[in-house]
């Protein structure tokens, strides 16, 4: 099984460069990003996490430049987006900076997606909430065709250009895994569609895991990875996990200043 964790970096924690070292030298494989352009003041949308939104997602760094700073501090370790929001991003760009992140860390580059939660924040980027899984679809689909097709082309309700040339290219073949988030009733149907492995969040739609995995594993009709987010540090679960099939863990590492996440880090150690 693979270990990583998942955060949220931000301006008032430790940088992206001494996190990478950091997990890197303790023997973690991956460093997986949150994502939020901004807040909206005035927010209808309730967080999945409970009443108060908590300080560090006001305050997220772009992710792009955060797993960029991390990768170029490091070797071996994945650096990835847990989760890109798709919705509120142009595929071409998206497909760029991604494919610009697997060059420059030779390969190391992951890209979760997802449609988010926050309507407000969407409706801000011209996203309407109601359709965005189908937006979301389609510029995943579109970033494919970027990063594999010499002229690459796109059709579709929402993203639609004629050929174009789309530089640099994945180092990765035939591109950086697509992980899907979530645990919906439709899920499953876009990890088959369009996804190379499916990353939910523990304890969120995620009670059957081991027969999810295996009903997952089955329509797809291949082994589809899984890595799953804010796992509780704690051996018993470990085992459990490991048990369900599960390929990857990230553990939930909060937002703190530099010498208190290291500590942090030096505990979580001893669970590899």
């Amino acid at each position: 099984m693979k270990f990583g964790v998942s955060t949220f970096v931000t301006d008032d924690g430790i940088g992206p460069a001494a996190l990478g070292r950091g997990l890197e030298e303790r023997g973690f494989g991956s460093l997986f990003v949150a994502e939020h352009t901004h807040i909206p003041v005035k927010r209808e949308s309730p967080w999945p996490g409970g009443d108060e939104l908590p300080r560090h997602y006001y305050r997220t760094l772009d992710p792009f430049v955060t797993l960029t700073a991390a990768a170029a501090a490091t070797e071996r370790l994945r650096v990835g987006t847990g989760i890109a929001l798709i919705v509120q991003r142009d595929p071409i760009v998206l497909a760029n900076e991604v494919a610009s992140l697997d060059l420059v860390s030779g390969g190391r580059a992951v890209l979760g997606v997802g449609a988010g939660w926050n309507r407000e924040e969407m409706r801000n980027h011209g996203t309407e909430p109601k359709t965005r899984m189908r937006l979301l679809r389609e510029r995943v689909l579109a970033v494919k065709e970027l990063w594999t097709q010499e002229q690459a082309e796109f059709h579709g309700e929402f993203v639609d250009f004629d050929p174009v040339f789309s530089y640099p290219k994945p180092v990765q073949d035939p591109h950086p895994p697509v992980l899907v988030g979530g645990s919906g009733p439709t899920t499953f149907d876009r990890v088959i569609e369009f996804g190379d492995g499916w990353m939910p969040i523990f304890g969120r739609g995620t009670d059957a895991l081991a027969a999810q995995i295996a009903e997952l594993r089955e329509r797809a009709g291949r082994r589809v990875p899984v890595t799953l987010f804010a796992v509780p540090p704690k051996p018993e679960v470990i085992e459990g996990l490991e048990g369900a099939g599960v390929d990857e863990v990230l553990f939930n590492l909060p937002t703190e200043p530099e010498d208190d996440t290291l500590r942090r880090l030096d505990r979580l150690a001893g669970l590899l």
